[in-house]
């Protein structure tokens, strides 16, 4: 057993006292509304396959809605979830503000309501996810450790507003503070798409050039698009990236010596944590935690076997 399946294990087990008492044959199904972020994200699509699993094996009815990334829509289906009379809500907030009314909406329908993944400024009765900020500190300290703490860096934002994009940003720099010689010639958001950030990365070489030394991408979606442009200016041996995540493809680009590092990011701890907790809650168990954090991995060459396949 891996680092990785401990975790996961680990965390499951201090948080759970679910798994001994899901539904039984005599009980009414549990059901379960979820609205998440984008499917077209492959890291949330990831999250929501392992929500499906834990809600099979617990014999919970799971209705997944895709929110587009827009904090309006995702208000709309929290409304017709409390409509439908839901047991419990999954929410994978858009933005921080602007998907607040949601799990305001929510609480005052008596519905419990559990954030996965990101968070909101409005509180949810509980959350499974990861400390953002921790991501951002490991990322930009192998950035800081592969370029020496000198060099010139480009930053890629995820969506501007959503808790990931505020809090990766704020530990990136908190670690930045401390190497005065690393230089952020630019930062801007390519949307946690790798279409942007391969269009992004473009426009950074044509007006940079070789001075960029390092791309530090908020995911590996944005991470595998700067790559890919960097691969077609024949710049990337010259130039380090690092991203947040650990998705697929990420994975096997830093097995083959392409992506110099990326972030590990438990997806499926995090879904199966927000099932098991949004169980917890509408049954009325003792919750021992009700914000559960798993920490981040970093990924490097050395220990890319690890996390393939996982």
């Amino acid at each position: 057993m891996n680092i990785r399946t401990t975790l996961v294990f680990a965390v499951i087990s201090v948080m759970m006292t679910a798994g001994c008492n899901q539904p039984g044959s005599g009980e009414k199904k549990l059901t379960i509304g979820a609205s998440m972020l984008s499917l077209q994200s492959e890291f949330v699509v990831n999250v929501k396959d392992a929500m499906e699993a834990r809600a099979k094996e617990k014999n919970i009815e799971l209705i997944v809605n895709d929110a587009q990334r827009t904090a309006e829509k995702q208000v709309q289906q929290i409304e017709t979830f409390i409509a439908q009379q839901v047991d419990a809500i999954i929410l994978n907030p858009c933005e921080v503000e602007a998907s607040s009314p949601a799990v305001e909406k929510a609480k005052a329908a008596g519905i419990p309501i559990v954030n996965v993944n990101s968070e909101t400024r409005a509180q949810p009765d509980g959350f499974a996810g990861s400390r953002d900020e921790e991501s951002g500190q490991i990322a930009m300290e192998q950035i800081a450790k592969l370029l020496d703490g000198k060099g010139n860096i480009v930053i890629m934002d995820g969506y501007m507003g959503q808790a990931a994009q505020i809090k990766r940003a704020a530990g990136a720099k908190e670690v930045l503070n401390k190497y005065p010689g690393i230089t952020v010639l630019a930062e801007q958001t390519a949307e946690w798409d790798r279409v942007k950030g391969m269009s992004l990365m473009e426009n950074w070489i044509q007006s940079y050039g070789n001075k960029i030394n390092a791309v530090f991408a908020h995911n590996d979606e944005m991470g595998m698009g700067a790559l890919q442009a960097l691969e077609q200016a024949k710049m990337k041996d010259k130039v380090a990236v690092v991203s947040i995540d650990a998705i697929a493809d990420a994975l096997q680009a830093v097995k083959d010596g392409r992506l110099d590092a990326t972030v590990f990011q438990d997806a499926k701890g995090q879904g199966a944590g927000a099932i098991d907790m949004a169980i917890q809650l509408t049954e009325k168990q003792p919750v021992e935690n009700k914000a559960v954090f798993i920490p981040f991995q970093l990924v490097t060459k050395e220990n890319v076997n690890e996390f393939i396949g996982n």
